[in-house]
């Protein structure tokens, strides 16, 4: 009874750290860019009373055993990198990635990746981030520049209301043989781990990387219904491990009144 305490006990841990992260897909649902997080566990060592295969008192052998596993634990909140819908925009520097590969930004002399293609321009007229971090390789879009447009295949044009072309650029991609090792920062952006491999860098269309769709973003791409379902299953798998506590308290309460 007492070990029945404390395996409930991992497992209400469990679906607490199940419950953090489908909230916190819930809570970036309109996120651009935002790749859901999926929670996994295993479990425990098992304390074997019986072992499996041993020999009887009347020289047969036990079939199964006994062995009374010990709860659960977490071991990993994996990124979930696939495709999100896409909404359709007005904004020239709003970039899509159809496909895989992140766009590679530099962030106090740092290197970052981002799916989150909502670029905008800073005063000196380099391609940025929300928050001023530049897109690589740099682009500044020239004065009297009335059109930026980029192809699928990622070639940067900014031009001029005569159509002239101002300045041009090759926009590139990068890819990751484990995308799930990148590192989540916050804002966006992911960091390369050894998990994940170094970035491989290529153009859009190319060795299996995506293409850049313009006027676009990739919204989440979180199911909300399927989260909902998640914590349905989350809060009841919670309750039930609180009963077992509460039943493995009652069945000790039993056992003390018996010296009464």
């Amino acid at each position: 009874m007492i070990r029945a305490l404390y395996t409930s006990r991992t497992g209400m841990i469990a679906q607490q750290l199940q419950l953090d992260t489908l909230s916190n897909n819930l809570a970036n649902v309109n996120t651009a860019g935002f790749k859901k997080s999926r929670a996994q566990f295993e479990d425990l060592f098992y304390q074997e009373i019986r072992a499996v295969g041993a020999g009887t008192a009347g020289g047969g052998q036990v079939p199964s055993g006994i062995q009374v596993g010990l709860g659960v634990r977490p071991t990993s909140v994996q990124k979930i990198f696939t495709q999100g819908d896409y909404q359709q925009t007005d904004n020239d520097l709003d970039w899509a990635i159809e496909g895989r590969g992140f766009f590679q930004v530099i962030k106090n002399g740092v290197e970052y990746f981002t799916r989150a293609g909502t670029f905008t321009r800073d005063a000196d007229g380099y391609i940025v981030t929300q928050n001023g971090d530049r897109v690589q390789p740099e682009f500044a879009i020239p004065a009297g520049t009335v059109e930026v447009s980029i192809d699928s295949g990622g070639v940067l044009q900014a031009k001029d209301a005569g159509q002239d072309i101002l300045a041009s650029a090759q926009v590139t991609l990068h890819s990751f043989v484990n995308p799930g090792g990148l590192k989540a920062v916050g804002g966006n952006l992911f960091l390369a781990t050894e998990a994940s491999g170094p970035a491989v860098e290529g153009n859009p269309g190319v060795d299996g990387l995506g293409t850049i769709a313009q006027r676009f973003i990739e919204t989440s791409n979180v199911d909300v219904t399927e989260e909902m379902v998640n914590l349905i299953v989350t809060q009841r798998a919670f309750e039930v491990n609180s009963k077992g506590i509460t039943t493995a308290d009652r069945l000790l309460e039993i056992a003390n009144s018996l010296v009464r």
